[in-house]
């Protein structure tokens, strides 16, 4: 491992591109190895012990490539299988979205009012609310599970009515709730952003984690010396365990980037 040595990311499918994203714009010297384990997505319905047996497959793809962070893009891991990770790495730096946006929305709320979305397991988990009181008990959590939104974004219906209809349903309840923060926890998310936005409404700040993570990863790599200073950039290299041409596609229209080359990993 050294100061070359890739960072590794995963997701249960295309929504840590998100992170993808927000870490080539802060860290573009970067080499990024991502994987998307698309034969399995969602993992938001999936029980406990399935995702964690998920947690410690998808880091062993990573680990092959002897990276010198792993990312967990995924808030459903984050919230149940972090320590899964962390034992699979070793001495090797984890990060987990769930915490960075938490941390984040704590900075930002003015009223102690935060709304979280999330997938079922992330919202069942309560691991959001934890977080946020861990940092501030006196701020008040409401969560909704939005499930469809997963399956939404992996079809690429952004601006759908279908989308607009759903989000509608699942966002109502936060009009009543006076956030003045919205935690978009599953990375799937930020690709229907804009539907989210208008849903509701423009005087509520929304937190993409995908930001909060990059910048995190900025401080541990600076802290640690590990840094790539090649002043090279490079596509990332992307890994997924089905459906390689289509998810290539959804990168293309995602990154706003040329189509890029995808390797099919098992799992």
């Amino acid at each position: 491992m050294n100061t070359e040595s890739p960072i590794g990311i995963f997701d249960s499918g295309i929504g840590g591109l998100t992170v993808v994203k927000a870490i080539q714009a802060a860290l573009p010297f970067e080499r990024l190895i991502y994987f998307g384990d698309t034969a399995r997505v969602p993992y938001g319905p999936k029980s406990q012990i399935t995702i964690r047996k998920y947690a410690a497959d998808d880091t062993a793809i990573l680990m092959r490539h002897q990276p010198k962070m792993i990312i967990v893009a995924c808030n459903t891991v984050s919230a149940l299988a972090l320590d899964v990770v962390e034992k699979s790495c070793g001495n090797i730096p984890v990060i987990g979205v769930l915490k960075s946006g938490a941390s984040l929305a704590v900075q930002m709320t003015k009223n102690n009012h935060i709304g979280v979305i999330g997938t079922q397991a992330t919202v069942c988990s309560n691991a959001y609310a934890y977080a946020i009181n861990t940092l501030n008990p006196d701020i008040a959590v409401v969560s909704q599970a939005c499930p469809l939104f997963v399956p939404l974004a992996e079809e690429g219906f952004i601006n759908h009515p279908a989308t607009k209809l759903i989000a509608e349903h699942y966002l109502a309840d936060f009009r009543k709730a006076n956030i003045d923060t919205l935690v978009l926890g599953c990375t799937h998310y930020p690709i229907l952003r804009q539907v989210i936005g208008e849903t509701i409404g423009s005087d509520i700040r929304i937190i993409d984690s995908a930001e909060a993570v990059a910048l995190r990863t900025s401080e541990l790599l600076s802290e640690s010396g590990m840094l790539n200073r090649s002043h090279t950039t490079s596509v990332p290299h992307l890994l997924v365990s089905d459906l390689p041409q289509k998810f290539s596609k959804l990168y293309q229209l995602f990154m706003g980037s040329e189509q890029p080359d995808v390797d099919l990993v098992e799992v």
